[in-house]
């Protein structure tokens, strides 16, 4: 079975690399080097910005002017009206150098048509400087590291997107929420099939990556992104949580090594990928071709126990250890829970009336969506 979405996502699976978030971090509004680079693009000016150790780009120099001064934006204002490339340390505390001309492999290949871009190019394929392109004319800024190239955006564009991958988010976290109430359901009445683990699996991956895009654009935003970055830390609680104990449930194989290699393998799927039902079976450890839909699961317990209030995640794996599944725990005796390391009368108490409340609250949420 496959289970189809809208193009939202269709697109995660080519995220920004790590270093290129790094980069945009560097230069988000509210850090100083941002606040210099804007005051170089209001100037009009232009400018080569180049953010790496000295020594390891001095090759590339031709000429300059040594300065190893602390940065600040209105300095490096000053020295942008100079033609030559600013090199900056790696955390860009200090200006070190200015008015350099830098001198790349003119065999490297550049599809950049402007001398300045086709330049910083070259130097980002060249070394692992991040290198800051701003246009002249044009008023575009552009970050080069080793030979990947992103635009800065302007920040009502990249807030308007954020809010956008924000609201897709939310639809997709309401939707993972029905699916796993209808899952609790399932595990409560013993009637669970792959499939049903599988929905759950493949929206909650969905979820994640969608909070990855979201992730990007707060990054770009900087001190502009705080409102959203509230909102999407509000929206994903728990969902990392959840996703981790449906696998510890639904493992064909209970072992760590498989937990952490069924994780990176879905975390790693092309989209295409985590659409075939096939695959996510596969990845938990079924046979591929195996009918999901007519294929019954039992539940080990890990993710029903861990909705209990105040139930620490080590009491949870000794419960399971003991009983081996959901349906065990459910009929286990007051004794028999009590004799449990760590839990106790007291506990076992607790526990009794969480599993009653949480099955109470699920034949509500079956009532109501009937």
């Amino acid at each position: 079975m496959v289970s189809h979405d809208g193009d939202e996502l269709h697109e995660l699976e080519t995220r920004l690399d790590p270093r290129l978030l790094r980069a945009l971090d560097m230069v988000a509004p509210g850090t100083p080097l941002r606040e210099g680079i804007d005051n170089i693009v209001q100037a009009r000016t232009g400018g080569l910005i180049l953010i790496a150790e000295a020594d390891e780009v001095s090759f590339l120099f031709s000429g300059g002017i040594k300065l190893d001064i602390d940065y600040t934006p209105a300095l490096l204002y000053q020295v942008a009206k100079m033609d030559g490339a600013i090199v900056l340390d790696p955390g860009a505390k200090k200006i070190c150098w200015a008015n350099v001309q830098l001198m790349p492999d003119p065999t490297i290949l550049s599809m950049e048509t402007g001398t300045r871009h086709r330049t910083a190019e070259r130097v980002s394929k060249q070394t692992s400087a991040l290198v800051v392109s701003i246009s002249e004319r044009r008023e575009v800024v552009s970050l080069y590291i080793e030979g990947m190239k992103v635009i800065l955006q302007d920040i009502p564009m990249v807030l308007s997107k954020a809010n956008q991958g924000l609201a897709t988010l939310e639809k997709y976290r309401a939707r993972l929420d029905q699916l796993s109430s209808r899952l609790t359901n399932l595990e409560f009445l013993g009637g669970c099939t792959l499939h049903d683990v599988l929905s759950v699996l493949q929206r909650a991956e969905f979820v994640t990556r969608m909070a990855v895009e979201v992730e990007r654009y707060i990054v770009e935003l900087g001190t502009e992104g705080r409102l959203i970055e509230m909102q999407l830390e509000e929206t994903m609680v728990g969902v990392a949580g959840d996703k981790a104990a449906l696998l510890h449930d639904y493992l064909a194989e209970p072992r760590d090594d498989a937990f952490a290699v069924a994780l990176d393998g879905i975390a790693r799927l092309a989209h295409q990928d985590l659409l075939d039902f096939g695959r996510l079976a596969e990845l938990l450890g079924y046979d591929r071709k195996v009918n999901t839909l007519d294929y019954p699961v039992s539940p080990r317990g890990y993710r029903i126990l861990g909705r209990i209030p105040r139930l620490p995640t080590l009491v949870v794996q000794n419960i399971v250890r003991e009983f081996r599944g959901l349906d065990e725990i459910l009929a286990a005796t007051d004794p028999e829970l009590e004799s449990v390391e760590g839990v106790g009368e007291i506990r076992a108490k607790d526990i009794r009336e969480g599993l009653r409340r949480l099955q109470e609250i699920n034949l509500v949420d079956r009532y109501l969506q009937t």
